[in-house]
Formats: structure tokens, C-alpha cells, sequence
């Protein structure tokens, strides 16, 4: 299928400061990445007329011209993307926190954040399809598909950037509840572990401490303990992928319900005392809005509650 009229965008407030590329991504997002930059390069996409290169800032007032796409049939959607009334219901009821610019959701476990890897639509998609009117809606940041709380998606770009500086500089604090199996140490406050992401056979991913990996670091502390599991904050001072499942499994205490990084025994045995999936939960956001300092928390879904009250007694 193509579109066969080439169209003209014109880059407001909202949009500009942005990578040429990145905003194309945006524009384009059935498009694979490879035919952007091809795009690029041989000069069909254009700013106020001339050639531009992926790097280029948008400036306010720029007119992007965007080619006609063709899109392959076989990637085509057969049929529309469609949000269902479960899906549509429990956003609605997970809404944290809301204003013009930012909308914080407390995430439902087993919902990807986003579409691909043979999930049409993501958490992000589905926001798009129910609140046209906020169209250029971002994901801020990223939680795992089995990861529930706390999740930010800004409104304007303005917004998304000013999330990611505080992000960049450590200014803003993400909180994470984690059950993980063992006797967790009082005095294991601090997990300094490079980690480094590998792609498998099969493709799956998964993250492995490696001395050439990047830097990171995760603050931990211990709020209680039972027969063979310990209930712990973790705080991310860096963002890399499967972090704090990684650095607690790095210590001996994977997570519960983890089955990339715990092992298959201990997932059985919490199965048997009821827990169907991972015991990672963001439960607090401490970041800034509009200058004014906020903190916006998420509780735990009936699920894991349950299973502490259970492990409790």
C-alpha cells in the first residue's frame, strides 16, 4: 500500500529541538528504521526544501517535507488496531497522576509498554487510539512487560525533555518493591556491577554482569524478611535494561517469579504459594513539575498484596 501525496509538516514549539531522525521515527511508525535513514539519504525527505542531514535540529517554523511511504502488504495491519474494554477499563482506573503535560499510569503487569516483537499494540498505542486529541504522547522512560507501578508518558515534547534532564541528572528518584528469594543482608545497601546486553540463539535477551559492560548502580534496602524471602526497596541510580533483576541476581537473590534470571525450583515452589508472576513493582515516583517537587506513588495490585499477606502469616 502507498501513500501516494508526499505531505509538509510544520515544526511548532512542541516539536522543535528534536533530531531530524527522531522525529521521523515519530511520524513514521510503521516504517522500519532502515527505510527512514534511506529516506534520509537520498534526499526524499526535505527541510524548507533542501536536503537534511538525521542529525539536524528542527527549529520552530522548519517545514518538513515527508515522502509517499509504501508500505510492504506483508506488514500491513489486516485489521485496524483496536483497543479492548478490559484493556481500555484498566488504564482508565490506573491513572496516578494528570495534568496538561504529563500522565503517569500505575502500569498493570503483562502489558507491554509498547508495540513490536509480535505485539501490536503496547501500552502507549492503546493511550494514542483512546485520547486522539493527545496524539503526541511519549513513553518518558520503559518497564518491563511483567513490571507493574509507576509509569510516566509525557504530552509534548517539551515536557519529554524536560523529564529525560532530570533523568540525566539524577535529579529525579524511582522507587521499586521487589520480593527476592533468600535472606537478604542488612548491611547489602549497594550493588556497583557493570552490566552488558546479549542476544541468545533464539533471540531472546538478556542482560549479564561483564566487566566491559556499562556502569551501573542500585541502591537496596532491606524493609522485611520471611522464612526464605526478603521484601526490598531497590532504587536505580543508572537506567540500564533488567537492572535490578540482574544486580539482585548477581547477589544470590533473584527475584520471585523471575524466569529469566531466578531459577526454575524457586519459581515452582512460589507458584505453589500462589504467585503467578514477577514480584517487581515501581511504587514511587519523586521527580519535579513545573518546578514544584512531587511524589506520586503506586500501590501494589490484589495479586502480590495477597501473596505478602499469605508469606506474612
Amino acid at each position: 500500500m502507498e501513500n501516494k501525496q508526499a505531505r509538509y509538516v510544520t515544526i511548532d514549539e512542541s516539536q522543535a529541538g528534536q533530531r531530524l531522525d527522531n522525529f521521523l521515527f515519530t511520524e513514521l511508525k510503521s516504517i522500519p528504521k532502515s527505510r527512514v535513514y534511506r529516506m534520509l539519504r537520498s534526499g526524499e525527505v526535505r527541510v524548507n526544501k533542501r536536503r537534511a542531514k538525521q542529525t539536524y535540529r528542527l527549529l520552530a517554523g522548519d517545514r518538513v517535507r515527508i515522502p509517499p511511504v509504501r508500505v510492504a502488504v506483508g506488514h500491513e495491519q489486516k485489521q485496524p488496531l483496536f483497543v479492548s474494554d478490559s484493556l481500555a477499563r484498566s488504564l482508565q482506573t490506573s491513572v496516578l497522576y494528570e495534568t496538561d503535560d504529563l500522565l503517569v499510569i500505575n502500569k498493570p503487569a503483562g502489558v507491554a509498554v509498547h508495540g513490536g516483537s509480535g505485539i501490536s499494540l503496547g501500552l502507549i498505542e492503546a493511550l494514542r487510539l483512546l485520547r486522539p486529541e493527545c496524539r503526541r504522547m511519549e513513553l518518558v522512560h520503559r518497564l518491563d512487560r511483567d513490571t507493574s507501578g509507576c509509569l510516566m508518558i509525557a504530552k509534548n515534547r517539551k515536557t519529554l525533555v524536560d523529564l529525560h534532564q532530570q533523568l540525566q541528572a539524577k535529579t529525579m528518584n524511582k522507587t521499586y518493591l521487589a520480593l527476592v528469594f533468600g535472606r537478604w543482608p542488612k548491611t547489602l545497601k549497594r550493588v556497583d556491577a557493570p552490566l552488558r546486553k546479549n542476544e541468545l540463539s533464539s533471540g531472546e535477551r538478556m542482560v549479564r554482569v561483564s566487566q566491559d559492560g556499562k556502569a551501573a548502580t542500585t541502591l537496596f534496602r532491606l524493609l522485611e524478611s520471611f522464612d526464605d524471602t526478603s521484601l526490598v526497596e531497590a532504587s536505580p541510580v543508572t537506567g540500564r535494561t533488567h537492572q535490578i533483576r540482574v544486580h539482585a541476581a548477581f547477589k544470590g537473590h533473584p527475584i520471585a517469579g523471575d524466569v529469566k534470571y531466578a531459577q526454575d525450583q524457586s519459581n515452582k515452589e512460589a507458584r505453589k504459594k500462589g504467585l503467578r508472576r514477577l514480584f517487581l513493582h515501581a511504587s514511587e515516583l519523586r521527580l519535579s513539575v513545573a518546578g514544584e517537587p512531587i511524589s506520586i506513588r503506586a500501590d501494589l495490585d490484589q495479586e502480590l498484596t495477597q501473596f505478602l499477606e499469605k508469606i506474612r502469616k
